[in-house]
């Protein structure tokens, strides 16, 4: 059999404003995930029933806004909303596997690590969040030291000074992925300073995403959780 026979045509679902990906799960292990910034509340319900009718038994969206969470609640009352993390998902939930730490360096950075969460749950992945635990007051990181060593990844979510991914990559063997957020002073200029701090971190080990970016820090922790299990 010659590879032009093994490969399987990519089903896409066209909206008009949108063409679905209804393949993506099958292929990378990540469905495709609405982002509702941009998007009207109804282009985003459309978007979630065209996912469901592609056969996902679970489609959700981010960045999604009051009115989004409405319009979706009012087509499907039943949607699980996290409004800190800013998501909406429709469907159940997957059972869940392994465990990834989130931390944030202060209490400000909760939005994101609230991404960073309902990604991971929406990937079947267990998370155990840890707060407010910044280099401000380092010893408060090394008291949660024994629960880095029991985790699959780590994940840590930091804006100001964007310190916290070195000390913790320099307390475990688990791949640390540091998200910058835009949290903070002028000079931090909008998580530019903190995004510079991890891509220069002095501790090797450190896997670094975009400003404010706690889905992808989720996607990336949850391959890595599936690659340990398999």
């Amino acid at each position: 059999m010659g590879h032009a026979d093994r490969v399987t045509p990519e089903r896409t679902a066209d909206l008009g404003f949108a063409r679905l990906d209804l393949d993506r799960e099958r292929r990378t292990g990540t469905p495709e995930v609405v982002y509702a910034a941009g998007k009207t509340p109804e282009q985003t319900v459309a978007c979630l029933a065209g996912l469901l009718d592609g056969g996902a038994a679970f489609a959700w969206a981010t960045r999604a806004d009051s009115e989004t969470v409405a319009a979706v609640r009012r087509r499907w009352p039943g949607a699980t909303v996290d409004e800190q993390a800013r998501c909406v998902a429709v469907g159940e939930l997957p059972p869940r596997s392994g465990e990834v730490v989130v931390l944030t360096a202060g209490t400000s950075d909760g939005p994101v690590a609230a991404e960073v969460a309902f990604t991971l749950a929406a990937s079947g992945v267990g998370c155990r969040r840890v707060d407010d635990v910044g280099v401000a007051g380092v010893h408060r990181v090394l008291a949660v030291a024994s629960d880095l060593a029991a985790a699959d990844a780590v994940v840590v979510v930091a804006g100001m000074d964007g310190a916290l991914p070195s000390v913790v990559a320099g307390l475990t063997d688990r791949l640390v992925v540091a998200v910058p957020t835009s949290v903070g002073y002028g000079a931090a200029f909008e998580g530019l300073a903190a995004l510079l701090t991890m891509l220069t971190a002095c501790a090797p080990g450190v896997l670094v995403v975009n400003i404010d970016n706690g889905f992808g820090a989720g996607v990336a922790a949850a391959r890595i959780v599936r690659s340990v299990q398999r």
